[in-house]
Formats: structure tokens, C-alpha cells, sequence
């Protein structure tokens, strides 16, 4: 199987609202209310909000294929995109999602390991995310990883107040 990774740019808004939807579902309906999960794709996805997204200078997509389908995807921010301000030194992984039938091959940690080559190329030395609480297989995955929990935040799935844990791993800028 040959995988390859591409850089989104705006042409690939309606390609990243179809993969961000998709993933998002298989990843979180079962544990969800359909009402919660429609309210959160009603904001979340829509091509407008990719859109302002794509264009924002301080946040980058990229697509993982297999075979040339789009297996999954990366958001990165940087700077004022965090969702939280983690600092100038600090890249966040706000979006890693494989779709499921690509899961257990590899994909994740081919994104993981570019966002860490992109912090090294912007001279961060510290990479985070958050991941909810009650995702143990990506939780799993992170520790392997060699992420470290180093606190929370709240995250809103429709009305529903979940915790994400806040996870840390520090990179040598070398």
C-alpha cells in the first residue's frame, strides 16, 4: 500500500469538508447524541468555516493518501490559531482523524511525525493537543507517542461540557 501526504490548499475545501465530516462521524457518533452531533457539525463543518481555515496564515491542512484516496487528515495551528495560547513555542494538533478502515496502518504517526518536522521548521520545541477523555484508543496512541497529560480544557459538543485532556511532548529542535 502507498501512502502519500499533500498540503490543502482552498481548492480542497469541499474534499476537506467531506473527510472532516466523515471522520468525525466514525470517530465520535456512538458516543454522542444525534442531537449533540448535529449541532456541533452544523458549526464545525461547513464550507465557509474550512474555508476561513484554509486562509488562515497561521493553521495548515494536510491529506494522507492511500492508493491515491484520502485516508485522513492533519490541522496544525501555530500562534494565535492554538486553541489555547500555549505560546510562540508551541505547535498544536488540533485535528488528526484516519478514517476507520485505515486505521492500524501507520497513517497517524506518518501525520504526528510531520507535525513534528513542521514545529522543528518553525522553531517550535513543543507540540500539543487535546483528546477527549473517553477516546482511549487515541489516548493510547498519544502516550506511545510520548505525549505526557499536562492538564485540561472543556470542549462543547452541542450542550454537552466534555473534558479534553491537554497532552504535551517536547521536541529537540535538531
Amino acid at each position: 500500500m502507498t501512502s502519500y501526504i499533500t498540503r490543502c490548499t482552498i481548492n480542497d475545501t469541499e474534499a476537506l469538508l467531506k473527510l472532516s465530516y466523515d471522520t468525525f462521524y466514525e470517530a465520535f457518533e456512538a458516543q454522542n447524541t444525534k442531537e449533540n452531533m448535529k449541532a456541533y457539525s452544523n458549526d464545525a463543518f461547513t464550507a465557509e468555516k474550512i474555508r476561513d481555515e484554509l486562509n488562515n496564515p497561521d493553521s495548515q491542512f494536510y491529506f494522507i493518501y492511500s492508493n491515491d484516496e484520502p485516508a485522513g487528515y492533519l490541522k496544525v495551528n501555530v500562534d494565535s490559531a492554538q486553541s489555547e495560547p500555549m505560546g510562540h513555542s508551541s505547535l498544536e494538533v488540533q485535528r488528526i482523524y484516519i478514517l476507520q478502515k485505515y486505521h492500524k496502518q501507520g497513517f497517524g504517526k506518518e501525520l504526528l511525525n510531520l507535525s513534528y518536522d513542521i514545529a522543528r521548521k518553525l522553531n517550535k520545541n513543543k507540540i500539543w493537543l487535546g483528546v477527549w477523555e473517553k477516546n482511549e484508543n487515541a489516548i493510547g496512541f498519544y502516550k506511545k507517542q510520548g505525549f505526557k497529560k499536562t492538564g485540561s480544557h472543556s470542549f462543547f459538543m452541542g450542550d454537552d461540557e466534555q473534558t479534553d485532556i491537554i497532552a504535551e511532548r517536547i521536541l529537540s529542535l535538531e
